[in-house]
């Protein structure tokens, strides 16, 4: 552990985490950091416990998100993998064998794990156990059974235990003792521990810190000590605590409590006032979820004059709209921009579309949106706390997140427009790459006039420059404001026509990736699909492939052909159209058939030459165009590309065909061309052979023809038609 912290590298980090069960989203977007030591997780029964614990063992499927441990991503690996990388795992249930004996059970896990943990110290630390020892599984009580799983898991020598409900169902008795366990095991400092717990006096007691689960999600994560002392805060989070036993109904008023979460609040500041139990509780009462707890509180200021507090309308998530009506969203900081916001609302309404403010301000202040404020920012992992804070930049951070998460629960969104500097325009950004490619997006800004990747990213945000500050109306502004409004009008009108106007005839989508050296490749496939498949080609300069995979994950593409890998050179080596770690993360979430190749993985992509990094200078260099200097990998560089791209291969669940072009790679590798290196291919290929596990499913194809000739395209069309099938209608028989 001590390398550990000097390094300071967490033994667990989860990170944007989302599990499904068909289609339940059991585990929305988790988001949980274990440093050292002991972490709690606490939550009501169907939150979404059990199912973290599965997950970070491999035993259900990710959809997306990272789990590491000590650095190492575990999503992909098998049980047995992450057993053996250093997690002891003691689930709920216990799952012991019944017929075998206590030290059967020890012997048998003990083989071949040598460390400090010995069946002699489990006997030493469990007396009962070594009492028991030739009893079998069934034949001992519920806390000998814990006793024996936990002994098990530390059997292993693990450097992080993760313990699902270890409490459960136990007396008192035996709870303290395990209590005083784990309290004992989490400060010995020889293994770290993620204790998943019902019992919120457990969890305070051996954990310094408990995070509360809440629907699938991590809704904060709280001091012991605060949680502990605290009733009024376990009944609103968790729904026990002052009432969780009582038979008679609480005739007092509701309890009211402001929350702040740093010290006394100064003038202005934002406070939540919270109302627990809407009724007085009795023992058969249903808790109240915590999310309408949050939807219900009320933002006030401590400047407040006194008896305002009534005044103000409870706030309620409801739906945008009503069933089977799509409104536009008009959203931003109507705080700093209330003016031009609603100038915006107003011109789309004149064009006779629904429209909704959604207000994105941080003061707290109350704006009279549709969507209030404090309805986005209980999106926060955290709830609102994590939005109104006494930092502007962790409140504007928090507010992104929020409204990013608040998007993409909602349904019924025609198109969203916003206004602002550069701080609202970050804020809206996230939630609208989060949308689905078709639905216009449009930002008026005073940034849209220089670089704005890192704002459209891979998606169809139109970006407007405001000429003028956005900063209130004049004459410039109206103009400006009045186009954008009408375009965003237009936008929505066109596509509802479209939609209407559309047959159920529309050709299935598949993507195609391409670059200048493997332009005749995709398009000899893109020929023979057309006349069956909507050929959506996207150019492979690092946003092209994200662009691809987004409308992968959208559901907007169903089938592919990534026939230009060459984004991965540009990740392995610096160049300027990289690709993301999360490369190929389309597929494996959609466990779609996959159809790949490794066209142009014989260059990397620089600009001008004298941006070639000094350490490239010795390289062999082709000067594809004034603008772009492509650089010739090495067969170091293609073993390493090719571990890389086999271990995302392994990754993938549906049907994969991964084609080697034993020819050549891309035009400038054939032979007699500048690139040409036999023996840099060579590398690439082995490697990919080497760390693909190859199955009935998962297959290498290698093919003796460049990327370029007609028979290797024609090979991918038929392997292509052949996982997914004729799309050509059958003809009718003629009516007799």
């Amino acid at each position: 552990m001590a390398e550990r912290e000097r390094t300071g590298t967490p033994v667990l980090e989860i990170r944007g985490l989302n599990v499904y069960y068909g289609a339940s989203h059991a585990l929305q977007g988790v988001e949980l950091k274990l440093q050292g030591g002991a972490l709690a997780v606490v939550g009501r029964n169907g939150m979404g416990k059990t199912t973290l614990c599965k997950a970070i063992m491999g035993l259900v499927p990710i959809a997306s998100g990272s789990i590491r441990f000590s650095g190492q991503e575990l999503a992909g690996r098998t049980p047995a993998e992450i057993a053996r990388l250093g997690i002891g795992y003691v689930p709920q249930g216990r799952r012991l064998w019944r017929s075998l004996t206590v030290d059967e059970h020890l012997r048998m896990v003990s083989t071949g794990h040598a460390g400090a943990w010995t069946v002699e110290r489990i006997y030493s630390t469990f007396p009962r156990l070594a009492d028991r020892r030739n009893n079998g599984g069934g034949q001992l009580s519920g806390g000998e059974q814990q006793m024996l799983a936990i002994a098990r898991a530390l059997l292993l020598n693990p450097q992080l235990l993760v313990m699902d409900e270890p409490t459960e169902g136990l007396a008192p008795v035996i709870v303290a003792q395990l209590e005083e366990l784990l309290i004992n095991l989490a400060e010995s400092g020889d293994v770290d521990v993620l204790l998943i717990e019902q019992n919120i006096g457990v969890a305070t007691e051996v954990a310094p810190e408990v995070a509360i689960m809440v629907n699938g999600r991590i809704n904060r994560i709280i001091d012991s000590g605060q949680l502990s002392g605290d009733r009024d805060l376990q009944q609103r989070l968790l729904g026990v605590g002052r009432h969780a036993h009582d038979e008679t109904p609480d005739v007092e008023t509701p309890t009211r409590r402001s929350e702040t979460e740093r010290g006394a609040a100064p003038e202005h500041a934002v406070q939540r006032v919270y109302i627990s139990n809407p009724k007085p509780p009795t023992r058969w009462s249903q808790p109240v979820p915590v999310r309408q707890i949050e939807q219900a509180a009320r933002i006030v200021s401590a400047g407040r004059a006194p008896g305002m507090d009534a005044a103000l309308p409870h706030a309620e998530l409801r739906p945008l709209a009503s069933p089977g009506e799509n409104v536009v969203l008009v959203a931003g900081t109507l705080d700093t921009k209330g003016a031009e916001l609603r100038f915006i609302r107003d011109v789309i309404r004149e064009h006779g579309l629904p429209v909704r403010m959604v207000d994105l301000s941080t003061s707290g202040r109350h704006s009279g949106a549709e969507v209030p404020a404090h309805q986005v920012a209980a999106f926060h992992p955290r709830g609102a706390s994590g939005v109104f804070t006494h930092d502007r930049g962790e409140s504007v951070a928090g507010m992104t997140l929020a409204f990013e998460r608040w998007v993409a629960r909602q349904s019924g969104i025609a198109g969203i427009i916003s206004a602002g500097g550069s701080g609202g325009t970050a804020i809206v950004a996230p939630a609208m790459r989060a949308l689905p490619v078709g639905t216009p997006k449009l930002i008026v800004s005073t940034v849209a006039s220089g670089d704005v990747r890192r704002y459209v990213g891979p998606s169809d945000i139109t970006m407007m420059y405001s000429v003028a500050d956005v900063q209130g109306l004049n004459s410039i502004t109206r103009q400006v404001l009045r186009n954008a409004a009408a375009a965003m009008a237009g936008m929505v009108r066109d596509r509802r026509e479209h939609a209407r106007r559309e047959s159920g005839g529309v050709k299935p989508a598949v993507g195609l990736t391409m670059f200048g050296v493997t332009t005749q490749c995709v398009r000899q496939v893109a020929d023979a699909l057309e006349t069956d498949y909507d050929c959506l080609v996207f150019h492979a300069t690092g946003i092209g492939g994200q662009s691809m995979e987004k409308l992968i994950d959208g559901g907007q593409i169903r089938a592919v052909i990534d026939i230009t890998t060459t984004e991965i050179c540009d990740m392995i080596a610096g160049g300027i159209f990289p690709a993301t770690e999360d490369r190929f993360g389309a597929i494996i979430r959609t466990r779609i058939p996959y159809i790949g190749s490794c066209g142009a993985l014989d260059m990397v992509n620089f600009g001008v030459p004298d941006t070639v990094p000094e350490k490239y200078r010795h390289r062999t260099f082709y000067h594809h165009n004034p603008q772009i200097t492509l650089m010739r990998t090495t067969p170091e560089e293609n073993a390493e590309m090719g571990r890389w791209i086999g271990n995302r291969l392994n990754e993938m669940e549906g049907p994969v065909r991964f084609f080697l072009p034993e020819g050549s790679v891309s035009q400038l590798d054939e032979p007699g061309q500048p690139f040409h290196d036999p023996a840099a291919d060579k590398a690439l290929f082995d490697a990919l052979e080497q760390t693909v596990r190859q199955t009935a499913s998962r297959q290498l194809v290698r093919l003796p023809h460049n990327i370029n000739d007609p028979a290797f395209s024609a090979e991918l069309v038929s392997t292509f038609r052949s996982l997914h099938g004729s799309t050509r209608p059958k003809p009718r028989r003629a009516s007799r």
